[in-house]
């Protein structure tokens, strides 16, 4: 190819490139969009301290939203507070009772009935629910006319009735597939990189050679065999694991839990001496910065899909994401922008190899410029727009 055809050819794709965003820019403006999501209860006592006296409805919602909690799902106009865009937590029962009482709605309304009530107060377009498990198909049929999208992101197994959803989203082929057998219609749509992970990132001298939060229980039992293994390094090297315990592991850490079901749910020593408590929000980005290695591995239910929120904070973050192999999105590449193991009994391996050659340096990074050019918030919006 000639220089005068490549140079066509560019611009061409730039031209093409800003039409789709100017496109994007229009169709936001006019579109009312309504995004819901939903917070861990593991986390609520956090958010608690975070938001202290505040008591407005708008106070709130900023506190939560500056924390950075769940940033990768969160899109463009509600982290930039665009006037056309909504936003809420619609089981955070201290928001939505603020809004409850600033427009006029009794102390006993249901939390159902107050998210109804702001769809209808905003004049919705578009309904973009995270949590369709506590808000199905039942709240979605109640919803208004001027509500022309209904749409719901779901990545995780479970049984939820999507027939009043115009469109659900996944990053999961598998899981794509699953729902549409039960009759949805889906499409792919991915997290993104959350800007403010690139000033932890910057951080480069990092005195946690190994990290990993997540949840531990009885559904966890081959992370379980993963977190022992890597574990066992922690006489030469700093591991720190910010678990969520199972609600029945301080029981099964007894006696009385020594025999029977709990054992499933019962952390082995090894685990026990570098746990700590679950970080969230911006004290879990404090963290990453902190990290050299982070590890990534699947719940026992997960399918051969790969590419959950934590790989894409991780790689974020610039730290070097090792993760349980299968079938990732093209930007995650073994040995070029994370590590891949294939057995549990592989993995102290692979991270000691990165640790010593210093090798987790230059792979974090690569993986940060890869998620943060491929995954942008800019381009996960235009996506949204397209579907919407």
């Amino acid at each position: 190819m000639c220089g005068l055809e490549l140079a066509h050819l560019l611009f061409r794709f730039r031209h093409q490139r800003h039409k789709t965003r100017r496109l994007a820019a229009s169709k936001n403006e006019a579109m009312r969009l309504f995004q819901n999501s939903g917070i861990n209860p593991v986390y609520q006592p956090r958010l608690a301290d975070l938001v202290g006296s505040a008591s407005g409805f708008e106070q709130q919602k900023d506190v939560f939203l500056n924390d950075r909690y769940g940033a990768a799902h969160i899109l463009l106009p509600v982290l930039d507070r665009h006037p056309e865009a909504f936003f809420t937590n619609g089981d955070d029962e201290s928001l939505q009772r603020a809004w409850a009482r600033e427009n006029g709605l009794g102390e006993d309304t249901p939390l159902d009935d107050i998210l109804l009530a702001q769809i209808e107060h905003h004049k919705t377009d578009v309904f973009y629910n995270l949590d369709p498990f506590r808000y199905g198909a039942a709240f979605v049929r109640r919803l208004p006319g001027h509500v022309k999208q209904k749409i719901a992101w779901r990545a995780a197994p479970g049984k939820i009735d999507f027939s009043g959803y115009d469109l659900v989203l996944c990053n999961f082929p598998s899981m794509r597939q699953i729902w549409e057998e039960r009759g949805a219609r889906t499409a792919d749509f991915f997290p993104a990189h959350d800007p403010e992970l690139d000033r932890v990132a910057a951080n480069r001298n990092r005195d946690i050679d190994v990290l990993f939060f997540g949840g531990y229980s009885r559904h966890h039992q081959r992370r379980r065999e993963i977190l022992e293994t890597v574990a066992r390094l922690a006489g030469r090297r700093h591991i720190v694991f910010h678990l969520h315990l199972s609600r029945y592991t301080p029981l099964a850490e007894t006696p009385l839990g020594w025999f029977g079901p709990l054992s499933a749910v019962r952390r082995p020593p090894a685990i026990r001496k570098v746990s700590a408590p679950p970080v969230f929000g911006r004290a879990m980005y404090a963290e990453l910065g902190r990290a050299k290695v982070v590890i990534n591995a699947s719940i026992d239910m997960a399918g051969p899909d790969r590419g959950n929120m934590r790989c894409f904070e991780t790689m974020g973050a610039g730290a070097l994401l090792v993760s349980d192999s299968g079938n990732y999105p093209g930007p995650m590449r073994d040995g070029e922008t994370m590590i891949v193991y294939e057995q549990p009994q592989d993995v102290s391996k692979r991270i000691e190899q990165r640790l010593d050659d210093g090798s987790w340096d230059r792979i974090g990074w690569a993986g940060n410029r890869a998620i943060r050019e491929e995954y942008s918030k800019q381009r996960q919006f235009e996506r949204f727009v397209e579907l919407a």
